[in-house]
């Protein structure tokens, strides 16, 4: 990788700022430019990966401003996540996307023309499957969602860890710059990294108090469980694919040291049997 996050990673193949040919990093294709809107050119138009976190804290000056991650304008953003619920409305099918971080709905429009893409939109992804969704972050009454291009299946999963180190990859070139930026952050723990986790004390890699219910459990697991507590995951926790990626896990490894937190009482799961949260903390 070089001595930067992006080795030849270039600014233009995540966001504005580059000529004429600088359409952005686009995946199966490129998108018209004039989605961009009034004033933008082709050069503007460009696509970033991204976290669901990052899209609901990201800034936006005003209403119908842009909005901005890690100071930076996006247009098109592309997110991995697991299909929760599908709603299917008149003029659009809406899908609530989950990825670990967060919970955000997507909502593909149908063509008129069409009478059968409401069923199809509707029976196209299976419940609690996972896809991929390129689109653009919206607001409307005060409520972020993804207006979708393109939703495809993830057929591989491969693909959902894949996204979340890209995201991690591009994230870091914009807020350090190079790998040895920052001074004392923490690679293998990365919990102050508001991207994943709600900021705060991060992964400080402090003491933890070991609890009768700790002594229980393997050296992994109170790692795990140490990792848990600095990270502040809040009531909601977090997803073991998240926990595996800070922590260079196998999710096979996080899911065994979450079954044993959650034997010995010091953890319990929240929105599904792979998302922890600490329980005596």
């Amino acid at each position: 990788m070089g001595d930067s996050y992006g080795g030849g990673f270039s600014r233009t193949s995540y966001n504005a700022g580059g000529g004429e040919d600088a359409g952005g990093f686009v995946y199966g294709g490129s998108q018209s430019g004039s989605q961009g809107g009034a004033g933008k050119g082709y050069g503007d138009d460009t696509l970033r990966p991204v976290t669901i976190k990052q899209l609901i804290e990201a800034e936006q000056a005003y209403p119908d401003a842009p909005f901005r991650i890690d100071g930076l304008e996006v247009t098109q953003v592309t997110l991995v996540g697991m299909v929760r619920a599908i709603s299917p409305q008149t003029t659009n099918v809406t899908f609530r996307v989950d990825d670990g971080t967060g919970i955000i709905e997507v909502k593909q429009w149908l063509d008129a023309d069409k009478q059968d893409d409401e069923n199809s939109a509707k029976h196209a992804f299976p419940l609690d499957s996972y896809v991929r969704v390129w689109g653009r972050v919206k607001s409307f009454n005060n409520k972020r969602h993804v207006g979708a291009h393109v939703i495809k299946p993830v057929t591989d999963y491969n693909e959902v860890q894949y996204h979340l180190l890209e995201a991690t990859y591009c994230h870091l070139f914009f807020t350090k710059g190079t790998a040895g930026a920052g001074g004392d952050g923490n690679a293998a723990g990365g919990g102050n990294d508001s991207m994943f986790v709600d900021g705060g004390h991060g992964a400080s890699g402090g003491d933890v108090p070991m609890s009768d219910g700790l002594r229980m459990v393997s050296a992994k697991a109170r790692q795990v469980h140490a990792w848990l507590v600095n990270a502040e995951g809040g009531n909601e926790g977090l997803h073991a694919n998240i926990i595996a990626q800070a922590m260079k896990m196998s999710v096979g490894d996080v899911l065994k040291c979450g079954e044993e937190l959650t034997s010995a009482g010091v953890t319990y799961t929240t929105v599904d049997d792979e998302t922890f949260a600490i329980l005596d903390y």
